[in-house]
This record gives structure tokens, C-alpha cells and sequence, in this order.
């Protein structure tokens, strides 16, 4: 599934997996900055609702918290089937921009540079 083909001089084919160390490394630095930009966001959230009385900045904050978890842990599980892993993974990438969209922007970033490589790569 995830081999590449090697000749060696004899002609005898050796089968190679592919490594999948650049999506766990995207994933996983995607799964820290969207953490950081969740705590950010919710420390806005609890400062414009120490102002206001209310504020949605928290509850999507901790949407784009979980999020986050989830994206890391699909970026985790990418070795085993990396089709699936790799566009769960870019959609918690979209849905981590669409929480709060400046603040998790880096971490969006990441982790859509980490799906598109988990569907993309043989």
C-alpha cells in the first residue's frame, strides 16, 4: 500500500514503506499552535466577557481546542490508513480556521499542509 519499489543490481525488487514522518511532524507542530491559538482565544474570550457580560470568543475558542486534540491525534494515526487519517486531518484543519480563524491560523496551516501530504503521497 505505502511501498516504493527498489532495484538492486541482481534485479531483485525490494519493497520500502513510505515514511510518513513529515505528517506527523506538520501534525503534530499544527496540534501545538492550535492549542496556543486556543488558549489565546479563550483568554480573549474571558476579557470580553469580563467587559461585556457574555462572549462567544470562548465557546469557539474551545471548539477550536478540541479540535486541535482531534487533529493531533489523526496526525498520530496517519501510518495506519492514511487516506482516511489524512483528510480528517485537513478537515480539522478547516473547521481549527473557521473556530477562530486568525489565532489558529498557524496551526490551520499545518495541519492542511498535513492532510493534503496524507492523501497526496503514495
Amino acid at each position: 500500500m505505502n511501498e516504493k519499489k527498489i532495484n538492486n543490481i541482481n534485479n531483485v525488487v525490494k519493497v520500502e514503506p513510505t515514511s510518513r514522518t513529515t505528517e506527523l511532524i506538520l501534525g503534530i507542530l499544527g496540534g501545538v499552535f492550535g492549542l496556543i491559538g486556543a488558549v489565546f482565544g479563550m483568554m480573549i474570550g474571558s476579557l470580553d466577557a469580563s467587559f461585556n457580560g457574555e462572549s462567544q470568543i470562548i465557546g469557539l475558542s474551545l471548539g477550536a481546542f478540541i479540535f486541535s486534540i482531534l487533529g493531533l491525534i489523526f496526525s498520530i494515526l496517519i501510518k495506519k490508513n492514511h487516506k482516511l487519517y489524512g483528510i480528517l486531518t485537513l478537515l480539522s484543519g478547516i473547521a481549527l480556521l473557521i473556530c477562530i480563524s486568525l489565532f489558529g491560523s498557524i496551526g490551520a496551516i499545518f495541519f492542511v499542509i498535513a492532510g493534503i501530504l496524507g492523501v497526496v503521497r503514495k
